[in-house]
């Protein structure tokens, strides 16, 4: 009996794990093939893997949307505990499912100093190096922290200090590290300034865009290269209402861009990052605007975005309060769908 337990438990992990082929779903993710719509034939993979922003509610709500409404294939991936099989969003080492990304055509990201094994790090430079368009979202600026020196991967994390690759991959890629709580974390929220940016009001990403208050805070920013375009800057309001002033004695900060990519050896590609994306920041209507706008433009369907695209939710979205330890406990990747 004792080595028919040892076997199961071995036969799980390996399960779980990236190294192995035996990935269902609705075990180890959660996919849904697209209706009819604009985007049939197109497959986006989002992940969902922070421990403290409910990345585990938000990206399979946002999934349904873009297959149910749009008629993309989705697919989820979480950072899935071995032993348990359980969604745990504080297991830093694991997200089974990556080679899911091979045919993506789209990733959106919810990561969070993700310490993941070689295997899976190659899929994510495999996707990376192709060029293909990714979304960056609120702690992806920070995705990464690789414990292991001799990793080929040490020089991601998020803070790094290897020439050429200071602040890791975040800033690197992305266009910025991790900095700090610019708002008063869990006392503050953001408030876009929607007409600082009339200069952009038929940008793309921007359309149908009018109003975004999210309950997150404003990051800090300062590292911004130039070749960033700034979508949206974000000021703090004194309270976490819709109704809440906002505080001018503080500086804006960007919070949304884009910027185009490349990791060495790979081919140049673009991205859209926000300092915003927690689970209740998007009860907003128009941020999920923002990001499935950005998703058509990223993908080259710019023509087919316009004010009124349908950001409803398929089915009931309560999400849970940000923080440590807040997640749903026991949760498998079945429970989301």
């Amino acid at each position: 009996m004792n080595c028919l337990k040892k076997f199961c438990c071995a036969f799980l992990f390996f399960a779980l794990s990236g190294t192995f082929t035996f990935a269902q779903n609705g075990i180890t993710f959660l996919q849904f093939e697209g209706k009819e719509g604009v985007g049939n034939g197109k497959h986006i993979v989002l992940l969902a893997a922070d421990d403290e922003y409910r990345s585990e509610e938000s990206m399979p709500m946002m999934a349904k949307i873009l297959s149910q409404t749009y008629g993309f294939k989705t697919t989820v991936l979480f950072a899935i505990e071995p032993e348990s099989g359980n969604i745990v969003p504080s297991y830093q080492n694991n997200i089974p499912g990556l080679e899911h990304l091979d045919d993506a055509d789209l990733m959106i990201m919810l990561l969070r100093f993700r310490d993941l094994p070689v295997d899976q790090m190659k899929a994510l430079d495999g996707f990376f190096k192709k060029g293909k368009p990714f979304i960056a979202l609120r702690t992806s600026t920070h995705p990464f922290a690789i414990k292991d020196t001799n990793s080929p991967y040490f020089k991601w994390t998020w803070n790094s200090k290897v020439p050429n690759w200071e602040g890791g991959f975040g800033q690197q890629i992305i266009g910025e590290t991790w900095v700090n709580h610019h708002g008063i974390h869990g006392e503050e929220g953001t408030r876009a300034l929607i007409d600082g940016v009339k200069q952009m009001e038929d940008h793309p990403a921007l359309r149908g865009v009018n109003d975004i208050w999210v309950p997150s805070d404003v990051y800090g920013i300062k590292h911004l290269p130039d070749d960033v375009e700034v979508l949206l800057y974000g000021q703090s309001t004194a309270g976490m209402t819709d109704q809440s002033p906002l505080i001018w004695e503080k500086s804006v900060m960007p919070i949304a861009w884009t910027k185009t990519y490349q990791i060495e050896g790979g081919k140049p590609g673009k991205l859209f990052a926000s300092t915003m994306g927690s689970s209740l920041d998007f009860q907003s209507e128009d941020l999920r605007r923002l990001v499935i706008n950005s998703a058509f433009m990223l993908m080259g369907m710019s023509d087919e975005i316009t004010p009124d695209l349908s950001v409803a939710y398929i089915g009931t979205y309560k999400p849970t309060m940000f923080g440590f330890d807040t997640f749903r406990k026991g949760m498998k990747v079945e429970d989301f769908r």
